[in-house]
């Protein structure tokens, strides 16, 4: 199962370079990522699928996860590339009543979303 870790480092030049190198090491393949600089910290977010193995390879780095999350990796193929699709597709998960709380493009053409009820959100998305 694909898993959306959530790391917080110091926004500084290299914390990036240094999750890559931690998880590149250990053998752990990063198939998506979205990070953000904010108030002199660094939230970035991984998806993998070995996470007890990642935990541990950032771990041992000194890199410290704050979050691990189940997630809905979803083909972007198709009439994805279009305008209006991105309201389309979260409109009919939040009429389902449920928190869009991490998206990002993953490799693959894919998307990747962490929901407040991953169930409810396949659901809506016809998973």
């Amino acid at each position: 199962m694909a898993t959306d870790l959530t790391i917080s480092v110091e926004d500084r030049p290299g914390t990036l370079a240094d999750i890559g190198e931690a998880l590149g090491k250990a053998g752990v393949n990063i198939e998506g990522f979205a990070g953000f600089g904010w108030e002199g910290r660094g939230i970035i977010h991984v998806l993998v699928e070995d996470a007890m193995k990642a935990r541990k390879a950032l771990d041992d780095a000194g890199l410290k996860v704050e979050g691990e999350s189940d997630a809905i990796v979803m083909d972007m193929t198709g009439d994805a590339d279009r305008p209006g699709k991105l309201g389309e597709a979260t409109r009919m998960v939040a009429n389902a009543g449920v928190n869009i709380q991490v998206a990002y493009i993953a490799t693959r053409n894919r998307a990747v979303v962490v929901t407040s009820d991953n169930a409810k959100a396949k659901a809506a998305f016809g998973m």
